[in-house]
């Protein structure tokens, strides 16, 4: 994929090879008058001249060792694989034991073009026959690329289901396309294209332009035609690797440093840095430079920002990590602030390139490449889950062959419910160059679901759209899961819903009731189903009630279960927002058994809740309770659904003052 690092060690060659001169092999005066010639073409980088200058040299003398070696470098430089490995063969036969680095580069080209068996066998050669001050980098290098020939041959004979399929022309053109995004609700995709601006006149190139394009899916569920984004996040400048939040407000990206800036007047650290910005009333504000110590003067880019909106993941070449690129992560403080930067450790990152990370919106997954991890031979993609409890990361899993080859894969996200996997190819069939595709994920490769919700917080009384903080709580540990906030202007909102846990969501606004709901996905398995809910907010007045969804007591008792303190602590916290309100605490229940057990029932219920409120610095006067058993139903008591919504625990405000 880079030329570059080939022609460093291509140009190293030729200088030490000039350092030994004048001893060559050939007899020919001619032969190696063109190879001297040869190599400084090379060292100016004119190749068409040094090619040319090289056929000389083999011409004139057709055992010439160096020459045929030399002429194989020309091609690594130029990623001319078959050619290079054909004249280091021409080599090996003259004498297989004159450069044995030549091996080394000749099993690298094999491994390009898959031809495992050939670079197996040319990298154990070189083992077997490096000089003395052969770097021990480089054999372990040889010994992992010996690693990744058996892994390539055994997965190739176990291929993983792969039907990619080019997403059309409403998001590819004969331009490149790369690094998708999608929402969670899978209706908003962004991604990078590079254009190139051409001379009218002579139709030469004269600068490649990286800007964002996004579209929308209509009526029918097909992706419209995708637009230019514009300012004020596109600017004659490049912009790349973009990353869009879960619910499309939020836009983390990289922008470099070039001649002029880094466009539009940011400012920097220095290479390239990660720039955000954000979308309210459908307009997005002007990017601003994340800032230390997520930037760096060393280069970072490819955020990928959590659904939970706490953290960023990136890649960077910062000095203290483990090799080329490493993966970071950086975490937003109680003040809003990132966190010292992160390297997510030997689990993942190598010594090798470690790039385009993607951190799936069930917090536990990461899709990433790496070139440092056994595999096909170049980047290739890798799965890891999080232990949700430890925090730690298991052991990565490539994702396989035919997904993995032997060129480069890079570049994968994975939409919420787990089933489609978006990534960018220049495979045969493309509209031109990089084209974005997508395909159905193994079952092994999925994440864990999510599904998510979506709707409008609004006065209830006047149905104006408002502006509202939201938080989703585990129910089990207690801890919020989420944070996320409803569009001031719209009151629309998405939020995430991983399918492995139950949730208590709080909706907040300053001046009205909180909004509370209950969420139980522990058992659900897909996210086909998500939800559209409506939140309308009561202003803090007499009368207004609110429903209690995530107070919990076992069956035909009152304790409360241990999973009814997170919500009872957000209504204390309320209680405290709000110390002229005082509340009346209602317990409610079905219509099963006698009406005086119902009653007695419900009291002790309604109590266990003030004494709770109590015990956290509630004091009594602000307080009443009362039960209600089963005189106040919701809904007529006659279906188990209707009857469990009639067993509730309420709060109505019954002064201010």
């Amino acid at each position: 994929m880079n030329k570059f690092p080939t022609l460093i060690v291509l140009l190293t060659f030729v200088t030490s090879c000039m350092a030994q001169a004048p001893a060559t092999s050939t007899k020919s005066k001619k032969a190696e008058k063109a190879y001297y010639a040869s190599k400084q073409f090379a060292e100016q980088s004119n190749f068409p001249a040094a090619y040319a200058q090289i056929a000389i040299a083999e011409k004139e003398d057709p055992n010439f060792v160096e020459a045929f070696t030399l002429h194989a470098n020309y091609d690594l430089a130029n990623a001319k694989w078959a050619n290079a490995i054909i004249n280091f063969n021409k080599a090996f036969a003259i004498n297989d034991g004159f450069f044995p680095s030549s091996y080394y580069d000749c099993a690298n080209a094999e491994l390009k073009l898959g031809n495992y068996a050939d670079a197996k066998k040319h990298f154990q050669l070189f083992l077997e026959k490096h000089r003395p001050n052969t770097l021990e980098k480089t054999l372990t290098n040889a010994q992992r690329g010996i690693d990744n020939c058996d892994f390539a041959v055994i997965s190739i004979e176990h291929p993983v289901p792969f039907n990619p399929i080019n997403m059309g022309d409403k998001i590819n053109t004969v331009g490149c396309e790369y690094f998708p995004n999608v929402t969670t609700d899978d209706a908003t995709f962004l991604f990078t294209r590079n254009t190139q601006l051409k001379d009218p006149a002579t139709g030469v190139v004269k600068q490649e332009q990286e800007d964002f394009f996004i579209s929308y899916k209509d009526e029918q569920g097909n992706w419209r035609i995708a637009q230019n984004m514009g300012k004020p996040i596109n600017t004659e400048n490049n912009e790349g690797a973009p990353s869009l939040s879960a619910d499309g407000r939020n836009l983390f990206f990289a922008a470099c440093q070039e001649y002029d800036g880094y466009g539009n007047g940011r400012q920097g650290f220095g290479s390239c840095d990660i720039f955000y910005t954000s979308k309210a009333n459908g307009k997005w504000s002007v990017p601003k430079n994340v800032g230390a110590p997520v930037n760096s003067p060393a280069w970072e880019s490819q955020p990928s920002f959590s659904s939970d909106g706490k953290t960023l993941y990136y890649v960077s070449n910062r000095s203290n990590g483990f090799g080329g690129s490493d993966i970071w992560s950086a975490t937003l403080n109680a003040e809003g602030k990132w966190g010292a930067p992160f390297n997510l450790g030997v689990e993942i990152n190598t010594a090798g390139t470690e790039e385009a990370v993607f951190i799936h919106p069930d917090n536990q997954t990461l899709y990433f490449a790496s070139n440092g991890l056994i595999g096909m031979g170049g980047l290739d993609l890798f799965i890891c889950h999080r232990d949700i409890k430890t925090g730690k990361w298991d052991k990565p899993i490539n994702l396989g062959y035919p997904i993995n080859t032997a060129g480069d894969e890079s570049g994968l996200i994975v939409n919420g419910a787990g089933t489609v996997a978006y990534f960018s190819s220049d495979r045969t069939g493309t509209f031109g160059c990089d084209d974005i595709y997508m395909f159905k994920l193994p079952e092994a490769l999925k994440p864990v679901p999510v599904t998510y919700m979506k709707g409008k917080v609004f006065n209830k009384k006047t149905l104006k759209p408002l502006g509202a903080a939201f938080e989703l709580i585990d129910l089990e540990s207690g801890k919020t899961a989420i944070t996320s906030y409803s569009d001031a202007v719209t009151g629309e909102f998405l939020v995430c819903l991983p399918v492995n846990l139950d949730y208590a969501l709080n909706v907040n606004s300053p001046g009205y009731c909180f909004y509370s709901k209950n969420f139980q996905l522990k058992k659900v398995t897909d996210a086909n189903k998500p939800f559209r809910i409506d939140v309308p907010l009561s202003p803090i007045e007499d009368s207004a009630m609110v429903e209690l969804e995530n107070v919990f007591f076992e069956t035909g008792k009152f304790d409360l279960k241990p999973e009814s303190k997170a919500e009872l602590n957000k209504l204390v916290a309320w209680m405290k927002l709000n110390p002229l309100v005082k509340i009346e605490i209602g317990g409610h229940t079905d219509n099963v058994g006698d009406k005086k057990s119902n009653i007695t029932l419900s009291n002790y219920r309604a109590k266990s809740v003030y004494d709770y409120l109590f015990a956290n610095g509630i004091t009594a006067p602000r307080m009443t309770y009362k039960g209600y058993g089963d005189n106040k139903p919701k809904i007529v008591n006659d279906t188990p659904e209707h009857r469990q919504m009639n067993r509730r625990t309420e709060f109505k405000v019954i002064g201010i003052k």
